[in-house]
């Protein structure tokens, strides 16, 4: 319940971010153009509102709503998710949006999109600057790593070290390494000693998101961090350091094979054995009923050196700005997998995007995930689509190239279609998440 909690708050914590900022790009670029913004709402408030209050002198009505799936600005005279006809019925104010020049009602509707592209860019570059950029390299990484089912049927086997993808290099894992990977035709990789080809499979990621499944991890080695006293490896003799090798004469090569062999052997005694201070040892000890052995593991991170980079205030600009469009490049390229039955089998709501925050709060992840999360609002939101910016940005272009107007029957009548397929994506996603849920 706790987990639940935390990914909940940061979820909302995120995407409450991440809809204030779109929101006042809209906003701030409709007072710079005099055009009256009437409500600015965290949240939609169908029937009625948590929270609301309007300044003095202001014109705009701000407010939390209690239906957490976005926010808006309601902007005078403009046909948009509040479907105000008795407003648009009347004459046009000039200080409405649908009085002033298409060039400024482009850039009104271009804003929230391009907050968002811009947060996501000085999120990356404070988490450069702050955090430095770290990571572990393959070639560290001496146990390898652990494949899926899908990897293994395209003939990888755990330990492989990736090297090139295509004759390209890879140096770690990343989501950029995993695509580079799955589209290439030969990878390279070391295995025992060895360098061995492996022909990928065309169809290689689609097998992925069909069986839902992550490519790879690092293979985290059984070095004791601490033996929990009272517990059978402390009983025993195991010391922190200690690094474990085999049970039962099977080799325990990482974590996953251990968590295996010990289920094997719950409730008995296993002899296990080690390596301390270059000396290899046994010692029977008992394995617990829930197949534990009572120790706690050395992080991945404190037994292969890491690689990282440190930036300066100004220097870590380009990074982040270098980071934000690979993102974006990712996440376009992953779109077309959208289109096929098992990327539309796997799309997800919230619970699916709150599923990625991490189960504590960790500052860096948040801010990461919130950064990501903030590129695919920008780019969802320029898409095509009537009741999303992009749609009023693909009628604007219409009237700027025409110079016409759209019928305004025809404008409303895109919104409640562009209105009625989004709330149908938002009941079919979040139905998936809760398919997987209940029943896999």
């Amino acid at each position: 319940m706790e987990t639940f909690l935390i990914k909940a708050l940061q979820l909302i914590l995120s995407l409450s971010i991440l809809v204030i900022v779109h929101e006042f790009g809209h906003f701030i670029f409709a007072r710079l153009y005099k055009i009256r913004v009437e409500k600015f709402y965290l949240f939609f408030n169908p029937w009625f509102t948590l929270f609301k209050f309007k300044p003095k002198n202001s014109e705009t009505e701000y407010g939390i709503g209690w239906l957490p799936l976005g926010g808006y600005v309601k902007i005078a005279g403009m046909i948009d998710e509040s479907m105000d006809k008795e407003q648009m019925a009347k004459p046009a104010q000039p200080w409405e949006f649908r009085s002033k020049p298409a060039g400024q009602r482009l850039m009104v509707m271009i804003a929230g999109v391009l907050f968002n592209f811009i947060l996501a860019l000085l999120i990356y570059s404070m988490i450069t600057f702050t955090w430095g950029d770290s990571y572990l390299p393959f070639k560290n990484a001496k146990a390898g790593l652990n494949y899926s089912e899908v990897a293994h049927q395209a003939g990888f086997k755990d330990g492989d070290i990736p090297l090139e993808a295509d004759e390209k290099p890879l140096e770690t894992l990343t989501g950029e390494t995993v695509r580079a990977m799955a589209e290439a035709k030969i990878i390279k990789v070391e295995r025992d000693g060895k360098i061995v080809e492996i022909n990928m499979p065309e169809n290689f990621m689609l097998q992925l998101i069909d069986k839902n499944e992550k490519f790879a991890s690092f293979r985290l080695p059984i070095v004791v961090k601490e033996a929990s006293p009272g517990q059978g490896a402390a009983l025993a003799g195991i010391q922190s350091g200690d690094s474990l090798t085999n049970i039962n004469g099977t080799p325990i090569p990482d974590f996953i094979t251990l968590t295996k062999v010990l289920d094997s052997v719950k409730g008995k005694n296993a002899n296990v054995t080690f390596y301390r201070s270059g000396k290899e040892m046994t010692l029977p000890v008992q394995v617990d009923k829930n197949g534990k052995l009572g120790i706690a593991l050395t992080p991945i991170t404190d037994i292969y050196p890491l690689v990282t980079i440190h930036y300066g205030f100004w220097e870590s600009f380009p990074k982040g700005i270098e980071k934000g469009i690979s993102t974006l490049k990712g996440y376009v390229s992953d779109m077309k997998y959208v289109f096929t039955k098992e990327g539309a089998s796997n799309l997800g709501g919230f619970g699916a995007i709150g599923s990625i925050f991490p189960p504590v709060w960790d500052w860096e992840a948040f801010w990461s995930m919130t950064a990501f999360l903030s590129i695919i609002l920008a780019f969802m939101n320029i898409l095509p689509i009537p009741a999303l910016d992009g749609g009023h940005v693909l009628f604007l272009l219409y009237e700027v190239i025409t110079r016409r107007q759209p019928n305004e029957k025809f404008m409303e009548y895109a919104q409640m279609a562009g209105m009625a397929f989004l709330f149908a994506l938002l009941i079919f996603a979040n139905g998936n998440d809760i398919f997987r849920f209940f029943f896999k």
